[in-house]
């Protein structure tokens, strides 16, 4: 491998391939690139993430036509598939309690700093609030709640079991950023595909019901064929807005 990139660099080099060698990669490499996807910034730290790791050749064939043989998964060395585990929610914001207490060793409530307070009532109470939800009942009344309270001062509207699922999927965006533009600086590369039957790619591996995959990433080095095309942005004035 040649020395690593910069985050520039790295950006620059980044693009999506379709096509590529037959040569393999370091697995370790990949896992360091997965363990930054996991220093992504993150919604209130919930970390409502796992990423699977594929590098059996068996197990990439057979999710090659789940991929609808798309190149990026037929030609692909490893596969990393971005999950989000938004059904965790309970255990994370526990995780984060955890580290509060490492961080403020329990005291009486009278002796709590204000920060303390604020966190531990944040992991505590308004977590909860916005996570919990049944069948989507819950989730309507607090959207009407927060809406009424919202006609008189500024206040967090995305309350509803799907405005929840949409903030995991977000997260779990930041990661999978993290991890390519990582492996770009190493000088191996990557294509996000969108493209999948997420139904039987769960099934083949033994995806708990409440995890949903938001990417699956192909990694490997680029073919000279790999790369279809010049990049392509819209021009920057028009999409590059000061306030």
């Amino acid at each position: 491998m040649h020395m690593e990139k910069t985050v520039s660099a790295a950006i620059h080099y980044r693009r999506s391939v379709r096509i590529y060698k037959e040569k393999a990669i370091d697995t370790k490499i990949v896992k360091a690139c997965i363990k930054l996807a996991s220093l992504a910034p993150n919604s209130s730290n919930m970390q409502l993430w796992e990423f699977y790791h594929i590098t059996s050749k068996e197990t990439i064939a057979k999710m090659a036509p789940y991929c609808f043989h798309q190149n990026a998964a037929k030609t692909a060395q490893e596969l990393v598939v971005f999950v989000t585990r938004k059904d965790l929610w309970r255990k994370r914001a526990k995780a984060n309690l955890k580290m509060v207490d490492a961080l403020f060793p329990p005291k009486p409530k009278a002796e709590q700093s204000s920060r303390e307070r604020v966190i531990r009532n944040y992991y505590g109470k308004i977590i909860p609030f916005a996570y919990s939800d049944f069948l989507g009942i819950l989730g309507f009344f607090k959207f009407i709640f927060v809406s009424i309270l919202g006609i008189f001062k500024p206040i967090y509207r995305q309350v509803r079991g799907s405005d929840m699922r949409n903030v995991a999927h977000k997260t779990c965006g930041l990661a999978a950023e993290n991890f390519m533009i990582a492996m770009a600086a190493k000088g191996y590369d990557t294509c996000p595909m969108e493209g999948s039957d997420t139904l039987r790619i769960k099934k083949l591996l033994h995806l708990p019901f409440g995890a949903e995959i938001n990417m699956i990433v192909s990694c490997g080095i680029r073919d000279e064929k790999g790369v279809y095309g010049e990049r392509f942005r819209i021009p920057f004035d028009e999409v590059y807005k000061e306030v």
